[in-house]
Parts: structure tokens; sequence; C-alpha cells
């Protein structure tokens, strides 16, 4: 029972990724439109805070859930391997990603954004990389 137990803990923490990363990735989609609007546009700007604040609290579980469900998993089959201890720290960068991105809603719901739909275009590809590193060191385990 104890293997069945982790196969099933696995697979929700993969279902918690999947759709914690769906958050991830549109998000910083959603700053982009943001940093587009035209002054004056106020309907569009509230809309788009409004997305994005809906999102930002709907995605903060499922990354708990996520990063929680992987730590029972890390429990259930050790800790160890070189490509872990990376996956680890790639883990933590984007629990960072994901505070940064509530500090850039905060500053947008404040007026307080200083920053282009360039920037947030490239910020939003962060995550894709970090997210395929992840995959590879979980599926090859180089070392």
């Amino acid at each position: 029972m104890e293997g069945t137990l982790l196969l099933v803990v696995k697979a929700l923490h993969l279902w918690m990724v999947v759709s914690w990363f769906a958050g991830l990735f549109y998000l910083p989609r959603i700053f982009v439109n943001l940093a587009m609007v035209e002054p004056g546009s106020d309907a569009e700007r509230d809309r788009l805070l409004l997305m994005a604040g809906k999102l930002y609290r709907f995605m903060t579980p499922l990354g708990i859930l996520a990063v929680a469900l992987g730590l029972w998993l890390w429990l259930g089959y050790g800790f160890s391997g070189g490509w872990l201890h990376v996956k680890t720290a790639l883990v933590a960068s984007l629990l960072g990603y994901h505070w940064f991105c509530g500090r850039i809603l905060r500053d947008f719901q404040a007026g307080r954004n200083a920053r282009g739909h360039v920037w947030f275009r490239w910020f939003n590809e962060l995550p894709v990389l970090v997210l395929l590193a992840v995959v590879f060191l979980v599926v090859l385990k180089p070392f």
C-alpha cells in the first residue's frame, strides 16, 4: 500500500505543478497587457487587474500544494542525487518568482509600475526555462 500511496501523491503533485504553472505562465501575460493599457483606459485596466488578482489568489494555494506534495515525495523516496538538489534550488527560484509576481501585481494596483511590456515579455519566459530544466532533471537524473 505504501508504494501505491506514493504513486497517488506523485500524481497529485504533478497535477498541482501543472496547475500552478498555468498561473505562472498566464499572470505575466496579463502584466504585458497591463503595461500596454493606454492612459485613461480605466475600464480595461480595472478588468485586467481584477483578472490578475483572482489568478494570483487561485494559483497561490496550487503552488503551496505542489511544494507540500513534493516534500511528501521527498520524505517517501529520500533526498539523494545531485539532480534533486538542483531541482530543489529551481523550485525555490520559482517560489521567488511567484512572490515577485505578487509584488508586481501590487505595484500595478497602486499605479507604481515602471516597466514596459517588453520587459514583461522577457520576464514571462523565465518559468518556461525553469520548467524545461526541471523536467530534464527529473526524467534524466543526470547526476
